[in-house]
Order: C-alpha cells, then structure tokens, then sequence
C-alpha cells in the first residue's frame, strides 16, 4: 500500500499522516540502499572511505543506533545513551539490515498510532551528564529523526558512488507519477511488514 492511510479508514490529522508517510519513506529508502550495499563484499562494505563517518559500515550503525535512541526516548523505553554502548553492534551488512528493517516497521507502526493529541506529548531525552535530560514534544522529535535519517542517507549515498555498485535512486517515493518506479519495493515492504507483526504498510 502506497498512500499515507488504510483505504476506508478515517481521516487522520494531516501532519499524523505526513510522519507516517516519512516512515514508510524511511523504510522504502533504507529497503533500496541496503539492497546495494548487501551487493558489497563485507571488505567493501568496512572500507574506508571520505565522510564524516569514514566508511558504509559506521554510517549506516550510526543511522541505526540514532534512530533506536530516539525512538526509545518515544516509547519511554529508558536505555537512553546506553543504546551507544557499543557503536558498532553489526559489523556486517546483512544482520545490520534486518536490525534496521525491524526498527523501520517498529516507528512506523508508532507513526500510524499517532492522533494530533501524541504529538503534543512531551518526552525525555537524555544528553549525558553534562547536560542532562532535555524534553521535547512527540512532534519535534519525529521530524528531527527523519532529518537525521535523510542527512546520513545522502552521505551513504555518496560513498556508494566510490564503489563498483551503482547507488540507488531515493526520490521516487512520493509524486503519484513515480508510483510505478516504487511499486516493486512497495510490496517487498508489504511482505516484510506482515512477516513482522501481520500488519499492512
């Protein structure tokens, strides 16, 4: 399912519905570069290479990592900084994707519960002790972790382009006149997302 809601369903508030389309697009996007760098030998993939994070293997850990921080801070799971503990849990591509492709499902399903009453929720986060716990609303949170995540994707991006594996297009996930180019991907999402918890995407 390509559209922001389940047909049939109820409106939903208009930004509820844009973080759960900026969910779907994480997944959507993280399923086509992903797909590249599986194509990488695990050398390739830890190789270092020119970016703030200096190789495929840290950036994508780091996405990773941030987006388990966040989302911990959403759900008031508590682990806060200890989440970055370890800053490289999956040295390798394929367990790090289906680490990242179960957290893509665990925030959109979030995103999807979402009414415009979630969004002025405030939660803690915590900075460390130096700075100690800052709380933000629900609806500051998602936008800055989208940002993040599109911020590092595009570094990911650029590193692939150093590689032999051609890096894939990520903007045709939202124009109605794109629907074809994403169609394939959409319902290996829709697949993935019922083998997790039997919801649709």
């Amino acid at each position: 399912m390509i559209s922001s809601d389940s047909q049939g369903a109820a409106p939903r508030d208009s930004l509820c519905s844009h973080f759960t389309a900026m969910a779907r697009n994480n997944a959507w996007s993280n399923l086509r570069l992903y797909r590249a760098c599986l194509s990488l030998s695990d050398e390739a993939f830890a190789a270092h290479r020119v970016s703030f994070f200096p190789s495929l293997q840290l950036t994508l850990n780091h996405i990773l990592l941030v987006d388990r921080y966040y989302f911990d801070a959403l759900v008031g799971g508590g682990l806060g900084l200890t989440i970055f503990d370890d800053e490289l849990p999956y040295p390798r591509a394929e367990p790090l994707w289906e680490a990242q492709a179960a957290s893509d499902h665990a925030l959109l399903s979030f995103c999807e519960s979402l009414t415009p009453g979630d969004l002025q929720r405030e939660v803690a986060i915590d900075r460390g002790p130096s700075v100690g716990v800052h709380r933000e609303s629900v609806g500051k949170v998602l936008p800055h972790l989208f940002v993040h995540q599109i911020h590092h994707r595009g570094q990911v991006h650029a590193m692939l382009s150093g590689t032999t594996i051609a890096p894939p297009q990520l903007d045709e996930f939202f124009l109605d006149g794109d629907a074809p180019l994403r169609a394939p991907e959409m319902r290996e999402l829709q697949r993935m997302r019922e083998a997790h918890r039997g919801g649709p995407l």
